[in-house]
């Protein structure tokens, strides 16, 4: 068999893993519980270890823990969540009137609430997405956690020193006592199957994010615990789902109240007739390239990228920025749908066209006749994504009246993985591949390859492959992705989503003009396929501020000029 053949067959088996993986959540979701370790847990646990993801590294060794896809997973659910037995997953529910102290990972925004000892609930407000996501981050802490119980006990089922060293060691960080972090490790290495030189640094990551997380000995100790309590004691761990999640779930509940408030405002404004640009991107780089010259008192920076550098790194220049920006047109609007989706919304009649930097451009009558107003909308996530432009681009009803937005245009800045290039390059989307689905969303690009280069970036021009989600990519799924006739070019989970809301409304239900024009350009923050390159491997930092703010000011561009 060419390696073509076994390559493309490992892509169906690994493309019927995700799709086993799936059925079994929304099975165990209509089910409403379950236990990860049981015969359902198990269904959801081999799909898992077939895919092999290469964001779970070492899921299939069966005794070396995969450090770096656990600082990944842990950054993203809620600090504590490898102490508990019972994990609930809710809607909105109330618990944000309550007692309780919201538990928010930095990495992903979740209310999250830690009920007594041994139960954690987690608000899911973002879609199926999110509830997929957080299955599968908590099924991969499940197998890790059986990894470090086999290394912790003997052939007897006794355990082993380095667990009763580790027990000791726990008991120092409770008490807040110093103890030797090198001696530390060398049990830890043991319990986890890995090197001295990897426990270390593993031990190092986690304390660096300490903000986030536990410690490399909590989270270590904790999960081999519970894993010996459900094996020696049958104290089973259990997943399980609120009927009002259940109820609500697909509803757009939380997008309709969310996309209200916006309308609202705008009509409270009197700003709802005037022309609209919708951008979706980070709730800092528009802001920036807008109001950073004019924000900032004393700057020595030459350039847009200079100035957000040194934005990046120093919290008061930034806030002064956002001081400035307050005061001369832009409106910050808070949540409060449960969507977890900030807005801005910037009047450019505002704005001092004299500050703005060397290199944007602008249409100076275009804007003092028209009055443009820019939305800019954080990141929605994976099935958000239409949930919140379908409700977005519908007419805002007022006393029985139905008024249209007058949308030019919807720009998308999103991160994504890259299979042709590296981290920090551009991709470049002509259409929207649905992965595991027959849709396919062809369109055309306002922003093109020509627009990007020359920047000392790669740019790539191509498809962009929607998926399910990020963390069960493979590299054979990728690489037929890239290789075969589809010839895409990255990944990412929210594109297809927005276009299908664009189209419908553009196309079908006529509520915004078909004439809108469309931007989609991604700046790479990881290379699935290239080993220590995957998501896990952490954030751009400094590195992703070229790619960011490049973006930024290209779509701004095609706005300011209404080109």
């Amino acid at each position: 068999m060419s390696s073509n053949q076994s390559r493309r067959t490992r892509a169906q088996e690994s493309r019927a893993a995700i799709q086993r993986l799936y059925i079994a959540m929304r099975h165990l979701f209509i089910r409403g519980s379950y236990k990860p370790l049981g015969m359902s847990g198990d269904a959801i646990i081999q799909a898992l270890r077939t895919l092999q993801p290469e964001i779970y590294g070492a899921i299939n060794d069966p005794e070396r823990v995969e450090l770096k896809g656990l600082l990944y997973i842990f950054q993203r659910l809620p600090r504590g969540i490898e102490e508990c037995r019972y994990i609930r997953l809710i809607s909105r529910e109330g618990f944000e009137d309550s007692t309780f102290t919201p538990i928010v990972p930095s990495k992903r925004r979740r209310n999250s609430y830690r009920i007594d000892e041994e139960q954690m609930f987690i608000e899911m407000t973002r879609g199926r997405s999110d509830i997929y996501d957080i299955l599968t981050h908590l099924t991969f802490m499940y197998i890790e956690s059986e990894k470090i119980r086999r290394n912790s006990l003997d052939y007897k089922g006794r355990k082993r020193r380095d667990w009763e060293m580790l027990e000791n060691i726990i008991a120092y960080e409770q008490t807040g006592e110093e103890f030797d972090r090198e001696v530390a490790c060398t049990y830890l290495s043991t319990l986890l199957g890995r090197t001295y030189d990897d426990t270390e640094a593993a031990a190092a990551e986690f304390a660096a994010a300490s903000g986030d997380v536990n410690s490399l000995f909590h989270i270590t100790y904790w999960l081999g615990k519970r894993s010996m309590e459900e094996e020696q004691e049958d104290r089973d761990r259990e997943i399980n789902f609120s009927s009002a999640l259940r109820e609500k779930i697909g509803h757009h509940t939380y997008g309709e109240r969310w996309a209200t408030n916006i309308k609202r405002f705008l009509h409270k404004k009197k700003w709802i007739n005037r022309p609209l640009h919708i951008i979706s991107a980070n709730p800092h780089s528009v802001m920036n390239s807008l109001y950073g010259f004019a924000g900032v008192e004393e700057t020595d920076a030459e350039n847009l990228e200079d100035l957000a550098r040194k934005l990046s790194v120093k919290s008061t220049l930034r806030k002064e920025v956002e001081r400035y920006a307050l005061e001369n047109g832009m409106y910050t609007l808070h949540d409060n749908s449960g969507s977890n989706i900030s807005v801005q919304i910037v009047d450019t009649a505002q704005l001092n066209l004299s500050t703005l930097p060397a290199e944007l451009e602008w249409d100076e009558t275009y804007i003092k006749e028209e009055k443009p107003i820019i939305f800019v909308m954080d990141y929605a996530f994976g099935e958000q994504a239409f949930e919140t432009m379908d409700e977005l681009l519908k007419p805002y009803d007022w006393k029985d009246k139905k008024i249209p937005l007058n949308v030019q245009s919807v720009s998308i800045m999103g991160k994504a993985g890259i299979l042709k290039g590296g981290k920090g390059d551009i991709m470049v989307a002509n259409a929207h591949i649905f992965e595991g689905t027959a849709d396919n969303y062809p369109f055309n690009n306002n922003l093109t390859k020509a627009d990007f280069e020359g920047h000392g970036l790669g740019v790539y021009e191509g498809p962009m492959v929607t998926v399910m989600g990020t963390s069960l990519q493979n590299k054979d799924i990728l690489q037929y992705f890239l290789h075969s006739s589809w010839q895409a070019v990255g990944l990412e989970m929210e594109g297809a989503h927005y276009q299908k809301a664009i189209q419908a409304a553009s196309k079908i239900r006529n509520s915004i003009s078909p004439d809108v024009r469309v931007s989609y350009a991604y700046y790479a923050s990881d290379n699935p396929l290239e080993t220590g390159a995957t998501l896990a491997s952490g954030a751009l930092g400094l590195d992703g501020v070229k790619p960011t703010y490049l973006v930024t000011v290209k779509i701004l561009n095609k706005i300011l000029t209404n080109a």
